[in-house]
Parts: C-alpha cells; sequence; structure tokens
C-alpha cells in the first residue's frame, strides 16, 4: 500500500472519530455526600457502621456518651417541678389570691356603706376616707398577688420549655441515618471528641449521585431539563439512562475577548443529569453521554 492510501486511510479514520466525538461527550459521576454531625459536642460513645455498609433509613449510626448532657436534663425537669408546684392549683399563691379577693369584697362593701351614710354624716368623713383607702390597697395588693401568679406561669412554661430541650438534646445525641444509602466515609471513632457541627461520617445516598458534563455551546439547543439521555461507563453491562436536571447559564471557560467561530466552539456549558438507576454508580467513575 502506497504512502498517499495510507495517508488517505488515517485521515478517513480520523473523521470517523471527528464525527463521534460530536455525538458523545465525556463526563463522570458525582455526588452529594450527607455529612453527619451531632449537634452538640461530646464524646463518641458508640459508632455502629464502618465505612461501605449500607443503612436504611432512620438506622442508629452512632452515639455521644449521655452522662453530661443527662445531668442538665435532670436539673432542668427538676426546675420545671418546682415551678409547677408553686404555680399549682392547690398552692399557697392560690391559697393567697382567694384570701386577697375576699378582702378586697370586704373593703368594697365597707367602702360602699360608707359611701351611702357619709351624705347623711351618719359616718364620719374621715371614716370615709379610711375605707376608700383601704378598698384602694385590697384592690392593689390582690393585682400583685395576680401578677405574680402570671409571672410564676410563665416561670413554669420557661422551665418546662427548658426541660423539653434539654430531653431533646440527650435524644440527639444519638444520631441516624436520614435516608438509605451507604456510609462512604468515617472521620472520627469512639472515644474522640466531636464538635458540634463537626461531621463523624458521611453518607452516599443513591438520589443524591448525579452525571456532570460539560456541552459545548452548539448543543445546548439540543438539551433541555427533563431530557433523557444514555450513557455508557466502565464497567457497565449495558447503556443506561438519565435525565437532565440542570444546565448552568454561564460558560466554564471564558474565551478570549475577540469572538470567531473558533474560539466560540470553546465555550462549554456544564449539565447535570441524574440517572434512573445509580445504585451501580461511583462518584469519579468515567462515563461517555450519548447524544441522540
Amino acid at each position: 500500500m502506497t504512502k498517499r492510501a495510507l495517508a488517505a486511510l488515517a485521515l478517513i479514520a480520523v473523521s470517523a472519530c471527528a464525527e463521534k466525538s460530536d455525538d458523545t461527550l465525556a463526563g463522570y459521576v458525582e455526588a452529594d455526600l450527607v455529612y453527619l454531625a451531632p449537634q452538640d459536642a461530646g464524646v463518641i460513645k458508640s459508632l455502629a457502621v464502618k465505612e461501605g455498609d449500607a443503612v436504611a433509613e432512620g438506622e442508629i449510626l452512632f452515639t455521644l456518651d449521655p452522662a453530661r448532657l443527662s445531668y442538665a436534663a435532670a436539673q432542668a425537669s427538676a426546675a420545671a417541678d418546682s415551678a409547677a408546684a408553686r404555680a399549682a392549683d392547690d398552692g399557697s399563691m392560690t391559697k393567697r389570691i382567694e384570701e386577697a379577693q375576699a378582702a378586697l369584697e370586704l373593703a368594697d362593701r365597707t367602702y360602699q356603706r360608707s359611701r351611702a351614710l357619709v351624705k347623711d354624716g351618719a359616718v364620719s368623713r374621715e371614716k370615709f376616707d379610711s375605707d376608700a383607702a383601704n378598698l384602694k390597697a385590697a384592690r392593689a395588693r390582690l393585682g400583685q398577688l395576680q401578677g405574680e401568679r402570671d409571672a410564676m406561669l410563665r416561670d413554669w412554661d420557661a422551665a418546662s420549655a427548658l426541660a423539653s430541650l434539654a430531653e431533646r438534646r440527650v435524644a440527639d445525641l444519638a444520631t441516624a441515618a436520614p435516608s438509605a444509602g451507604r456510609i462512604e466515609r468515617i472521620y472520627r471513632r469512639p472515644g474522640e471528641i466531636a464538635a458540634a457541627g463537626e461531621p463523624v461520617l458521611s453518607l452516599l445516598a443513591p438520589a443524591n449521585i448525579k452525571l456532570k458534563f460539560f456541552a459545548p455551546e452548539g448543543k445546548l439547543s439540543t438539551l433541555a431539563l427533563g431530557d433523557a439521555v444514555r450513557f455508557t461507563c466502565d464497567g457497565c453491562d449495558a447503556p443506561k439512562t438519565a435525565k437532565i436536571s440542570y444546565i448552568a447559564r454561564e460558560p466554564q471557560f471564558t474565551p478570549p475577548i475577540i469572538y470567531s467561530l473558533k474560539e466560540r466552539a470553546k465555550l462549554v456549558f456544564l449539565v447535570e443529569a441524574r440517572p434512573d438507576d445509580p445504585e451501580t454508580l461511583r462518584p469519579g467513575l468515567p462515563v461517555t453521554i450519548e447524544l441522540e
């Protein structure tokens, strides 16, 4: 075969590869990991999983030592019980209010009698003034006691809320899986101190797996949210499908100021797609997107 023929065959092969590359895009698998962390700082008491374990939704993954927060919860509960006892219907405050109400009724009757008799001179002005002052003092006394009772009821509500919060904090020391998935990484082990909000482990949920690829500007008109795309990957027994969930509005590559047909071809836009069957895919796995 002559050199000219070999060159022609090479040109045909390159052209075929170029045509194929126009219909396919390179991409990779990525995942939005769920980082699970305690809401309070503490010592990790138990770790029920290891990396790679499949877990179900609601399964307990790790717990913190509850000793420290249990004391706070017991203290808050005792404070709530004490406030409840002070504000109880049969408590001393209720009896004091009942006595103040009776005193007010008596003072009001005495004042009304004095006011009717002072006009006829049957009661002295001094007696009338004294009865009026007693009535005013009785009203003030009742109002003071009612205000103290209202304050105690608010203290009771506040103490009860604090007790509930303390109990909730103790319950939150056991962290459960928010969804089914697989344990990707473990960052803290039993005996180590975990800070509040510091991840102890990461969870990979199948619903959080996605494909990422970059489409050239000329292909955007053929892509739309919700469209299905086919893809292949290393180790996949057959082509799979995914639905486009995101198309970037801005390009990932900024071309030179002078736009030309050649430079415009360098514009690429990030596209994400959610695979219909994500169970067998792993983050970082290369994929080939087939465009129809």
